[in-house]
């Protein structure tokens, strides 16, 4: 059974760092893109940040670029999302999801399996 976990949420304040981990189990996590997506309160789920399965290209969101860092560790099942100089605004559930295949595409609909989510809240 597939099983996508996220970790490493909290409340921070503005400026703050968080690095979030999803740990990946069932799968054949290599085999896979990877995207973490967010939902703020009130609004859709928008893709943050996507990487390839073999780890050679990523792809960023405009409002977090020079901000996120998006990586993954094959050899774990893991993927991370550094985030840096947090901004209230980035306050938003956020989910990692597992793409269909190698490639990241950054339709929603192209990922098809996510986890719960880990509540990341950025307030002074």
């Amino acid at each position: 059974q597939e099983r996508l976990v996220e970790s490493g949420g909290g409340l921070v304040q503005p400026g703050g760092s968080l690095r979030l981990s999803c740990a990946a189990s069932g799968l054949n996590f290599n085999l896979y893109a990877m995207g973490w997506f967010r939902r703020a309160p009130g609004k859709a789920s928008a893709l943050v940040a996507a990487i390839n399965s073999d780890d050679d290209r990523t792809y960023y969101t405009d409002s977090v670029k020079g901000r996120f860092t998006i990586a993954r560790d094959n050899a774990l099942n893991t993927v991370y999302l550094e985030m840096n100089n947090l901004k209230p605004e980035d306050t938003a559930l956020y989910s990692c999801a597992k793409s269909q295949g190698p490639l990241f595409s950054l339709a929603p609909h192209s990922y098809g399996y996510w986890g719960q989510g880990t509540q990341v809240t950025v307030t002074s």
